[in-house]
């Protein structure tokens, strides 16, 4: 292609290729007019009449290829200006063009249905987020404010115009884009003061890094949760009290009775020395609850110091002497934990085991036992305690603090053995097993 044709336009290259398409007969058709002899009128005739046509032929023929894409341009620059009702007249799927206008007012209908869709998401979001009572705040990679819903204006103090676009050190929400993204925090804001629960996460919007924040009141929920508790820990130590005293009580007014007596019983000695002996195992059992009960208040946090496992389970094991718990050897692992506080834990749980496999011996099961394995699970270390007793009968009591169905329990064994697992980042499940009877205690440690 000439240099000069690679400078026209798409309309003039197409009136361009029609005029020299045509071009050949038009000038053999002029050679015979002038050279066979014509009368001149006729020759200027017939050379307009050919000229005409063909000139009059090629500009239809351009405006036909050219008119078209011209619609497809416009069809095209309204989708991108965002009008998507706009259609293409006319299209049919017999042929190509139409084929490709058929595309274009399908792919105008399917974004329309999609703005449709997005706006009413849009709208459901804003709705939910205006009527939710958390308060939501968006910040763009500068830390300004970008996005804040009614709570979180209220709990601003300050409508949105005066707060979209501000720095977040100068409306106090500073501590929020810093440190773990989700924690409790103590802060004063215009809107309430008191304990709030933060979570914070990241999200892109125009390619952007924006962080999104969500803070929600918890000084109710807390109080309520810590009323309950007091609750709770109110009618365990009443209910333990009350079992004590009344009897130590009635029993301390009989021997008071009796030693007011003028004619005592031959016996009455005995009856002191019986009285006595109630009273005083009592007060040892009310003792020994309200140790246990202290024990399980004054938990320290744990100190954390690598520990080798296998002797650890070795030595524990060794510790049981009622029952042989069978050990095998299992991976060399070290974890960093609290020894003593893990110790405990160990000793507490192969403790239960023992104590179910001796009950399922005493109904004619010989082979009951204890097994104690550990291993390495998706980044943590497993410890597992397997028994043959009869299994967990109340599954929802386990870890509530001083239930218990044994005569000599305090019912907090499991409450601390869980309690120092969690203080560790793992956790202690107990389920009972599928394919026998008996349980498997799974405590779970980061490792």
């Amino acid at each position: 292609m000439p240099k000069a044709a690679r400078r026209l336009t798409h309309e003039q290259l197409v009136l361009l290729y029609v005029l020299l398409a045509g071009l050949p007969a038009i000038a053999v058709t002029q050679y015979y007019v002038w050279r066979g002899g014509m009368e001149p009128k006729e020759q200027w005739t017939l050379t307009l009449v050919t000229v005409g046509c063909w000139l009059g032929f090629a500009f239809a023929l351009q405006n036909h290829v050219v008119r078209p894409l011209q619609t497809m341009a416009n069809l095209l620059s309204a989708l991108r200006e965002g009008d998507f009702a706009i259609r293409a007249r006319g299209a049919r799927r017999d042929e190509p063009l139409g084929e490709i206008l058929t595309e274009i007012n399908t792919l105008s209908r399917t974004l329309q249905d999609q703005r449709l869709s997005a706006l009413e998401a849009t709208a459901l979001l804003r709705t939910v987020m205006e009527e939710i009572n958390i308060a939501i705040f968006a910040f763009d990679g500068e830390r300004k404010l970008r996005l804040a819903n009614q709570a979180g204006q209220l709990l601003l103090g300050q409508p949105a115009e005066r707060i979209l676009g501000r720095d977040a050190a100068e409306i106090g929400l500073t501590p929020c884009l810093e440190g773990e993204p989700a924690r409790l925090l103590e802060l004063s804001f215009p809107g309430g003061s008191g304990r709030w629960g933060m979570r914070r996460t990241e999200f892109r919007e125009g390619g952007r890094p924006h962080k999104l924040v969500v803070i929600a009141d918890l000084s109710r929920t807390l109080r309520e949760e810590e009323l309950l508790a007091w609750q709770r820990i109110v009618r365990v130590l009443g209910h333990e009290l009350n079992n004590s005293l009344a009897p130590i009580k009635s029993i301390a007014g009989s021997l008071s009775d009796l030693l007011k007596s003028p004619r005592r019983p031959a016996d009455w000695e005995d009856d002191m020395r019986g009285g006595l002996d109630i009273i005083g195992a009592r007060a040892e059992s009310l003792a020994r609850f309200m140790q246990a009960y202290a024990r399980l208040a004054r938990l320290p946090q744990p100190t954390l110091a690598p520990c080798a496992l296998r002797p650890l389970i070795q030595r524990v094991v060794a510790l049981e002497t009622r029952l042989a718990v069978a050990a095998p050897d299992g991976p060399d692992l070290t974890l960093p934990c609290d020894t003593a506080q893990l110790e405990q834990v160990l000793i507490n749980l192969i403790k239960n085991a023992v104590e179910a496999a001796l009950e399922q011996r005493t109904v004619g099961r010989p082979d009951a036992g204890v097994r104690v394995a550990w291993r390495r699970a998706s980044g943590a270390v497993e410890i597992l305690i397997e028994d043959d007793g009869p299994g967990i009968a109340q599954a929802t009591n386990l870890f509530v603090p001083f239930f218990t169905t044994k005569a000599e329990g305090t019912g907090v064994g499991l409450v601390l053995c869980r309690q120092i697992a969690e203080n560790h980042g793992g956790s202690l499940t107990l389920t009972n097993r599928t394919a026998a009877t008996g349980c498997i205690a799974t405590l779970r440690l980061p490792g």
